[in-house]
């Protein structure tokens, strides 16, 4: 079933955390965090709204990169549950995909409650002060990817963020898989 998660509450501010990386390493808000901006990414290996769209992400998180902005993804799936979400098919998906973002591990759920994360993908922008300025969707696709031609949001969103520190004041939520809480 899909979930719609809620509009950007403005300038609420990034909560820190500390998640183990498919990469060995362990990461907080302040390493990923970029000259320009940041934009944590809740996705999952499974989720067939995030698979779908996945070229996209790639693309748009490698062009927010070169423009100071800080990336990485979240997974916060209850991988007991969802073992295709595992640590082990984490570090699998991220060499496939070739992910230039570090791909972190939500094992407790902490970071996604904290977050208020409600599906895959949900997608947080933060300026440089660690104010939310973006809560929107990546572009108009659904569960399934939509033409190559429609309009990059989230691109264009971040990109304003790292511009002006301010995002878009009319954004259209990101819709996806709900996040598998553990019980």
């Amino acid at each position: 079933m899909a979930v719609i998660p809620p509009v950007c509450d403005f300038n609420w501010q990034a909560p820190d955390f500390s998640l183990p990386g498919v990469d060995g390493k362990t990461y907080t808000l302040a390493d990923v965090a970029g000259p320009n901006g940041t934009l944590i990414m809740f996705i999952c290996n499974h989720c067939p709204y995030v698979l779908s769209v996945m070229e996209r992400i790639k693309r748009d998180a490698k062009a927010l990169q070169m423009a100071g902005i800080g990336v990485v993804a979240i997974n916060a799936n209850d991988a007991d549950e969802y073992p295709d979400d595992s640590f082990e098919n984490m570090v699998i998906m991220s060499n496939n995909e070739g992910f230039t973002f570090p791909y972190l591990h939500d094992e407790d759920q902490s970071v996604a409650r904290s977050y208020d994360a409600a599906c895959t993908p949900d997608f947080f922008g933060f300026n440089t002060d660690g104010s939310l300025q973006y809560r929107g969707r990546l572009d108009a696709s659904t569960k399934t990817a939509g033409p190559n031609d429609l309009r990059r949001e989230l691109f264009a969103a971040m990109t304003m963020v790292a511009k002006t520190g301010e995002g878009p004041r009319e954004q259209i939520a990101s819709m996806g898989c709900s996040i598998k809480w553990k019980a």
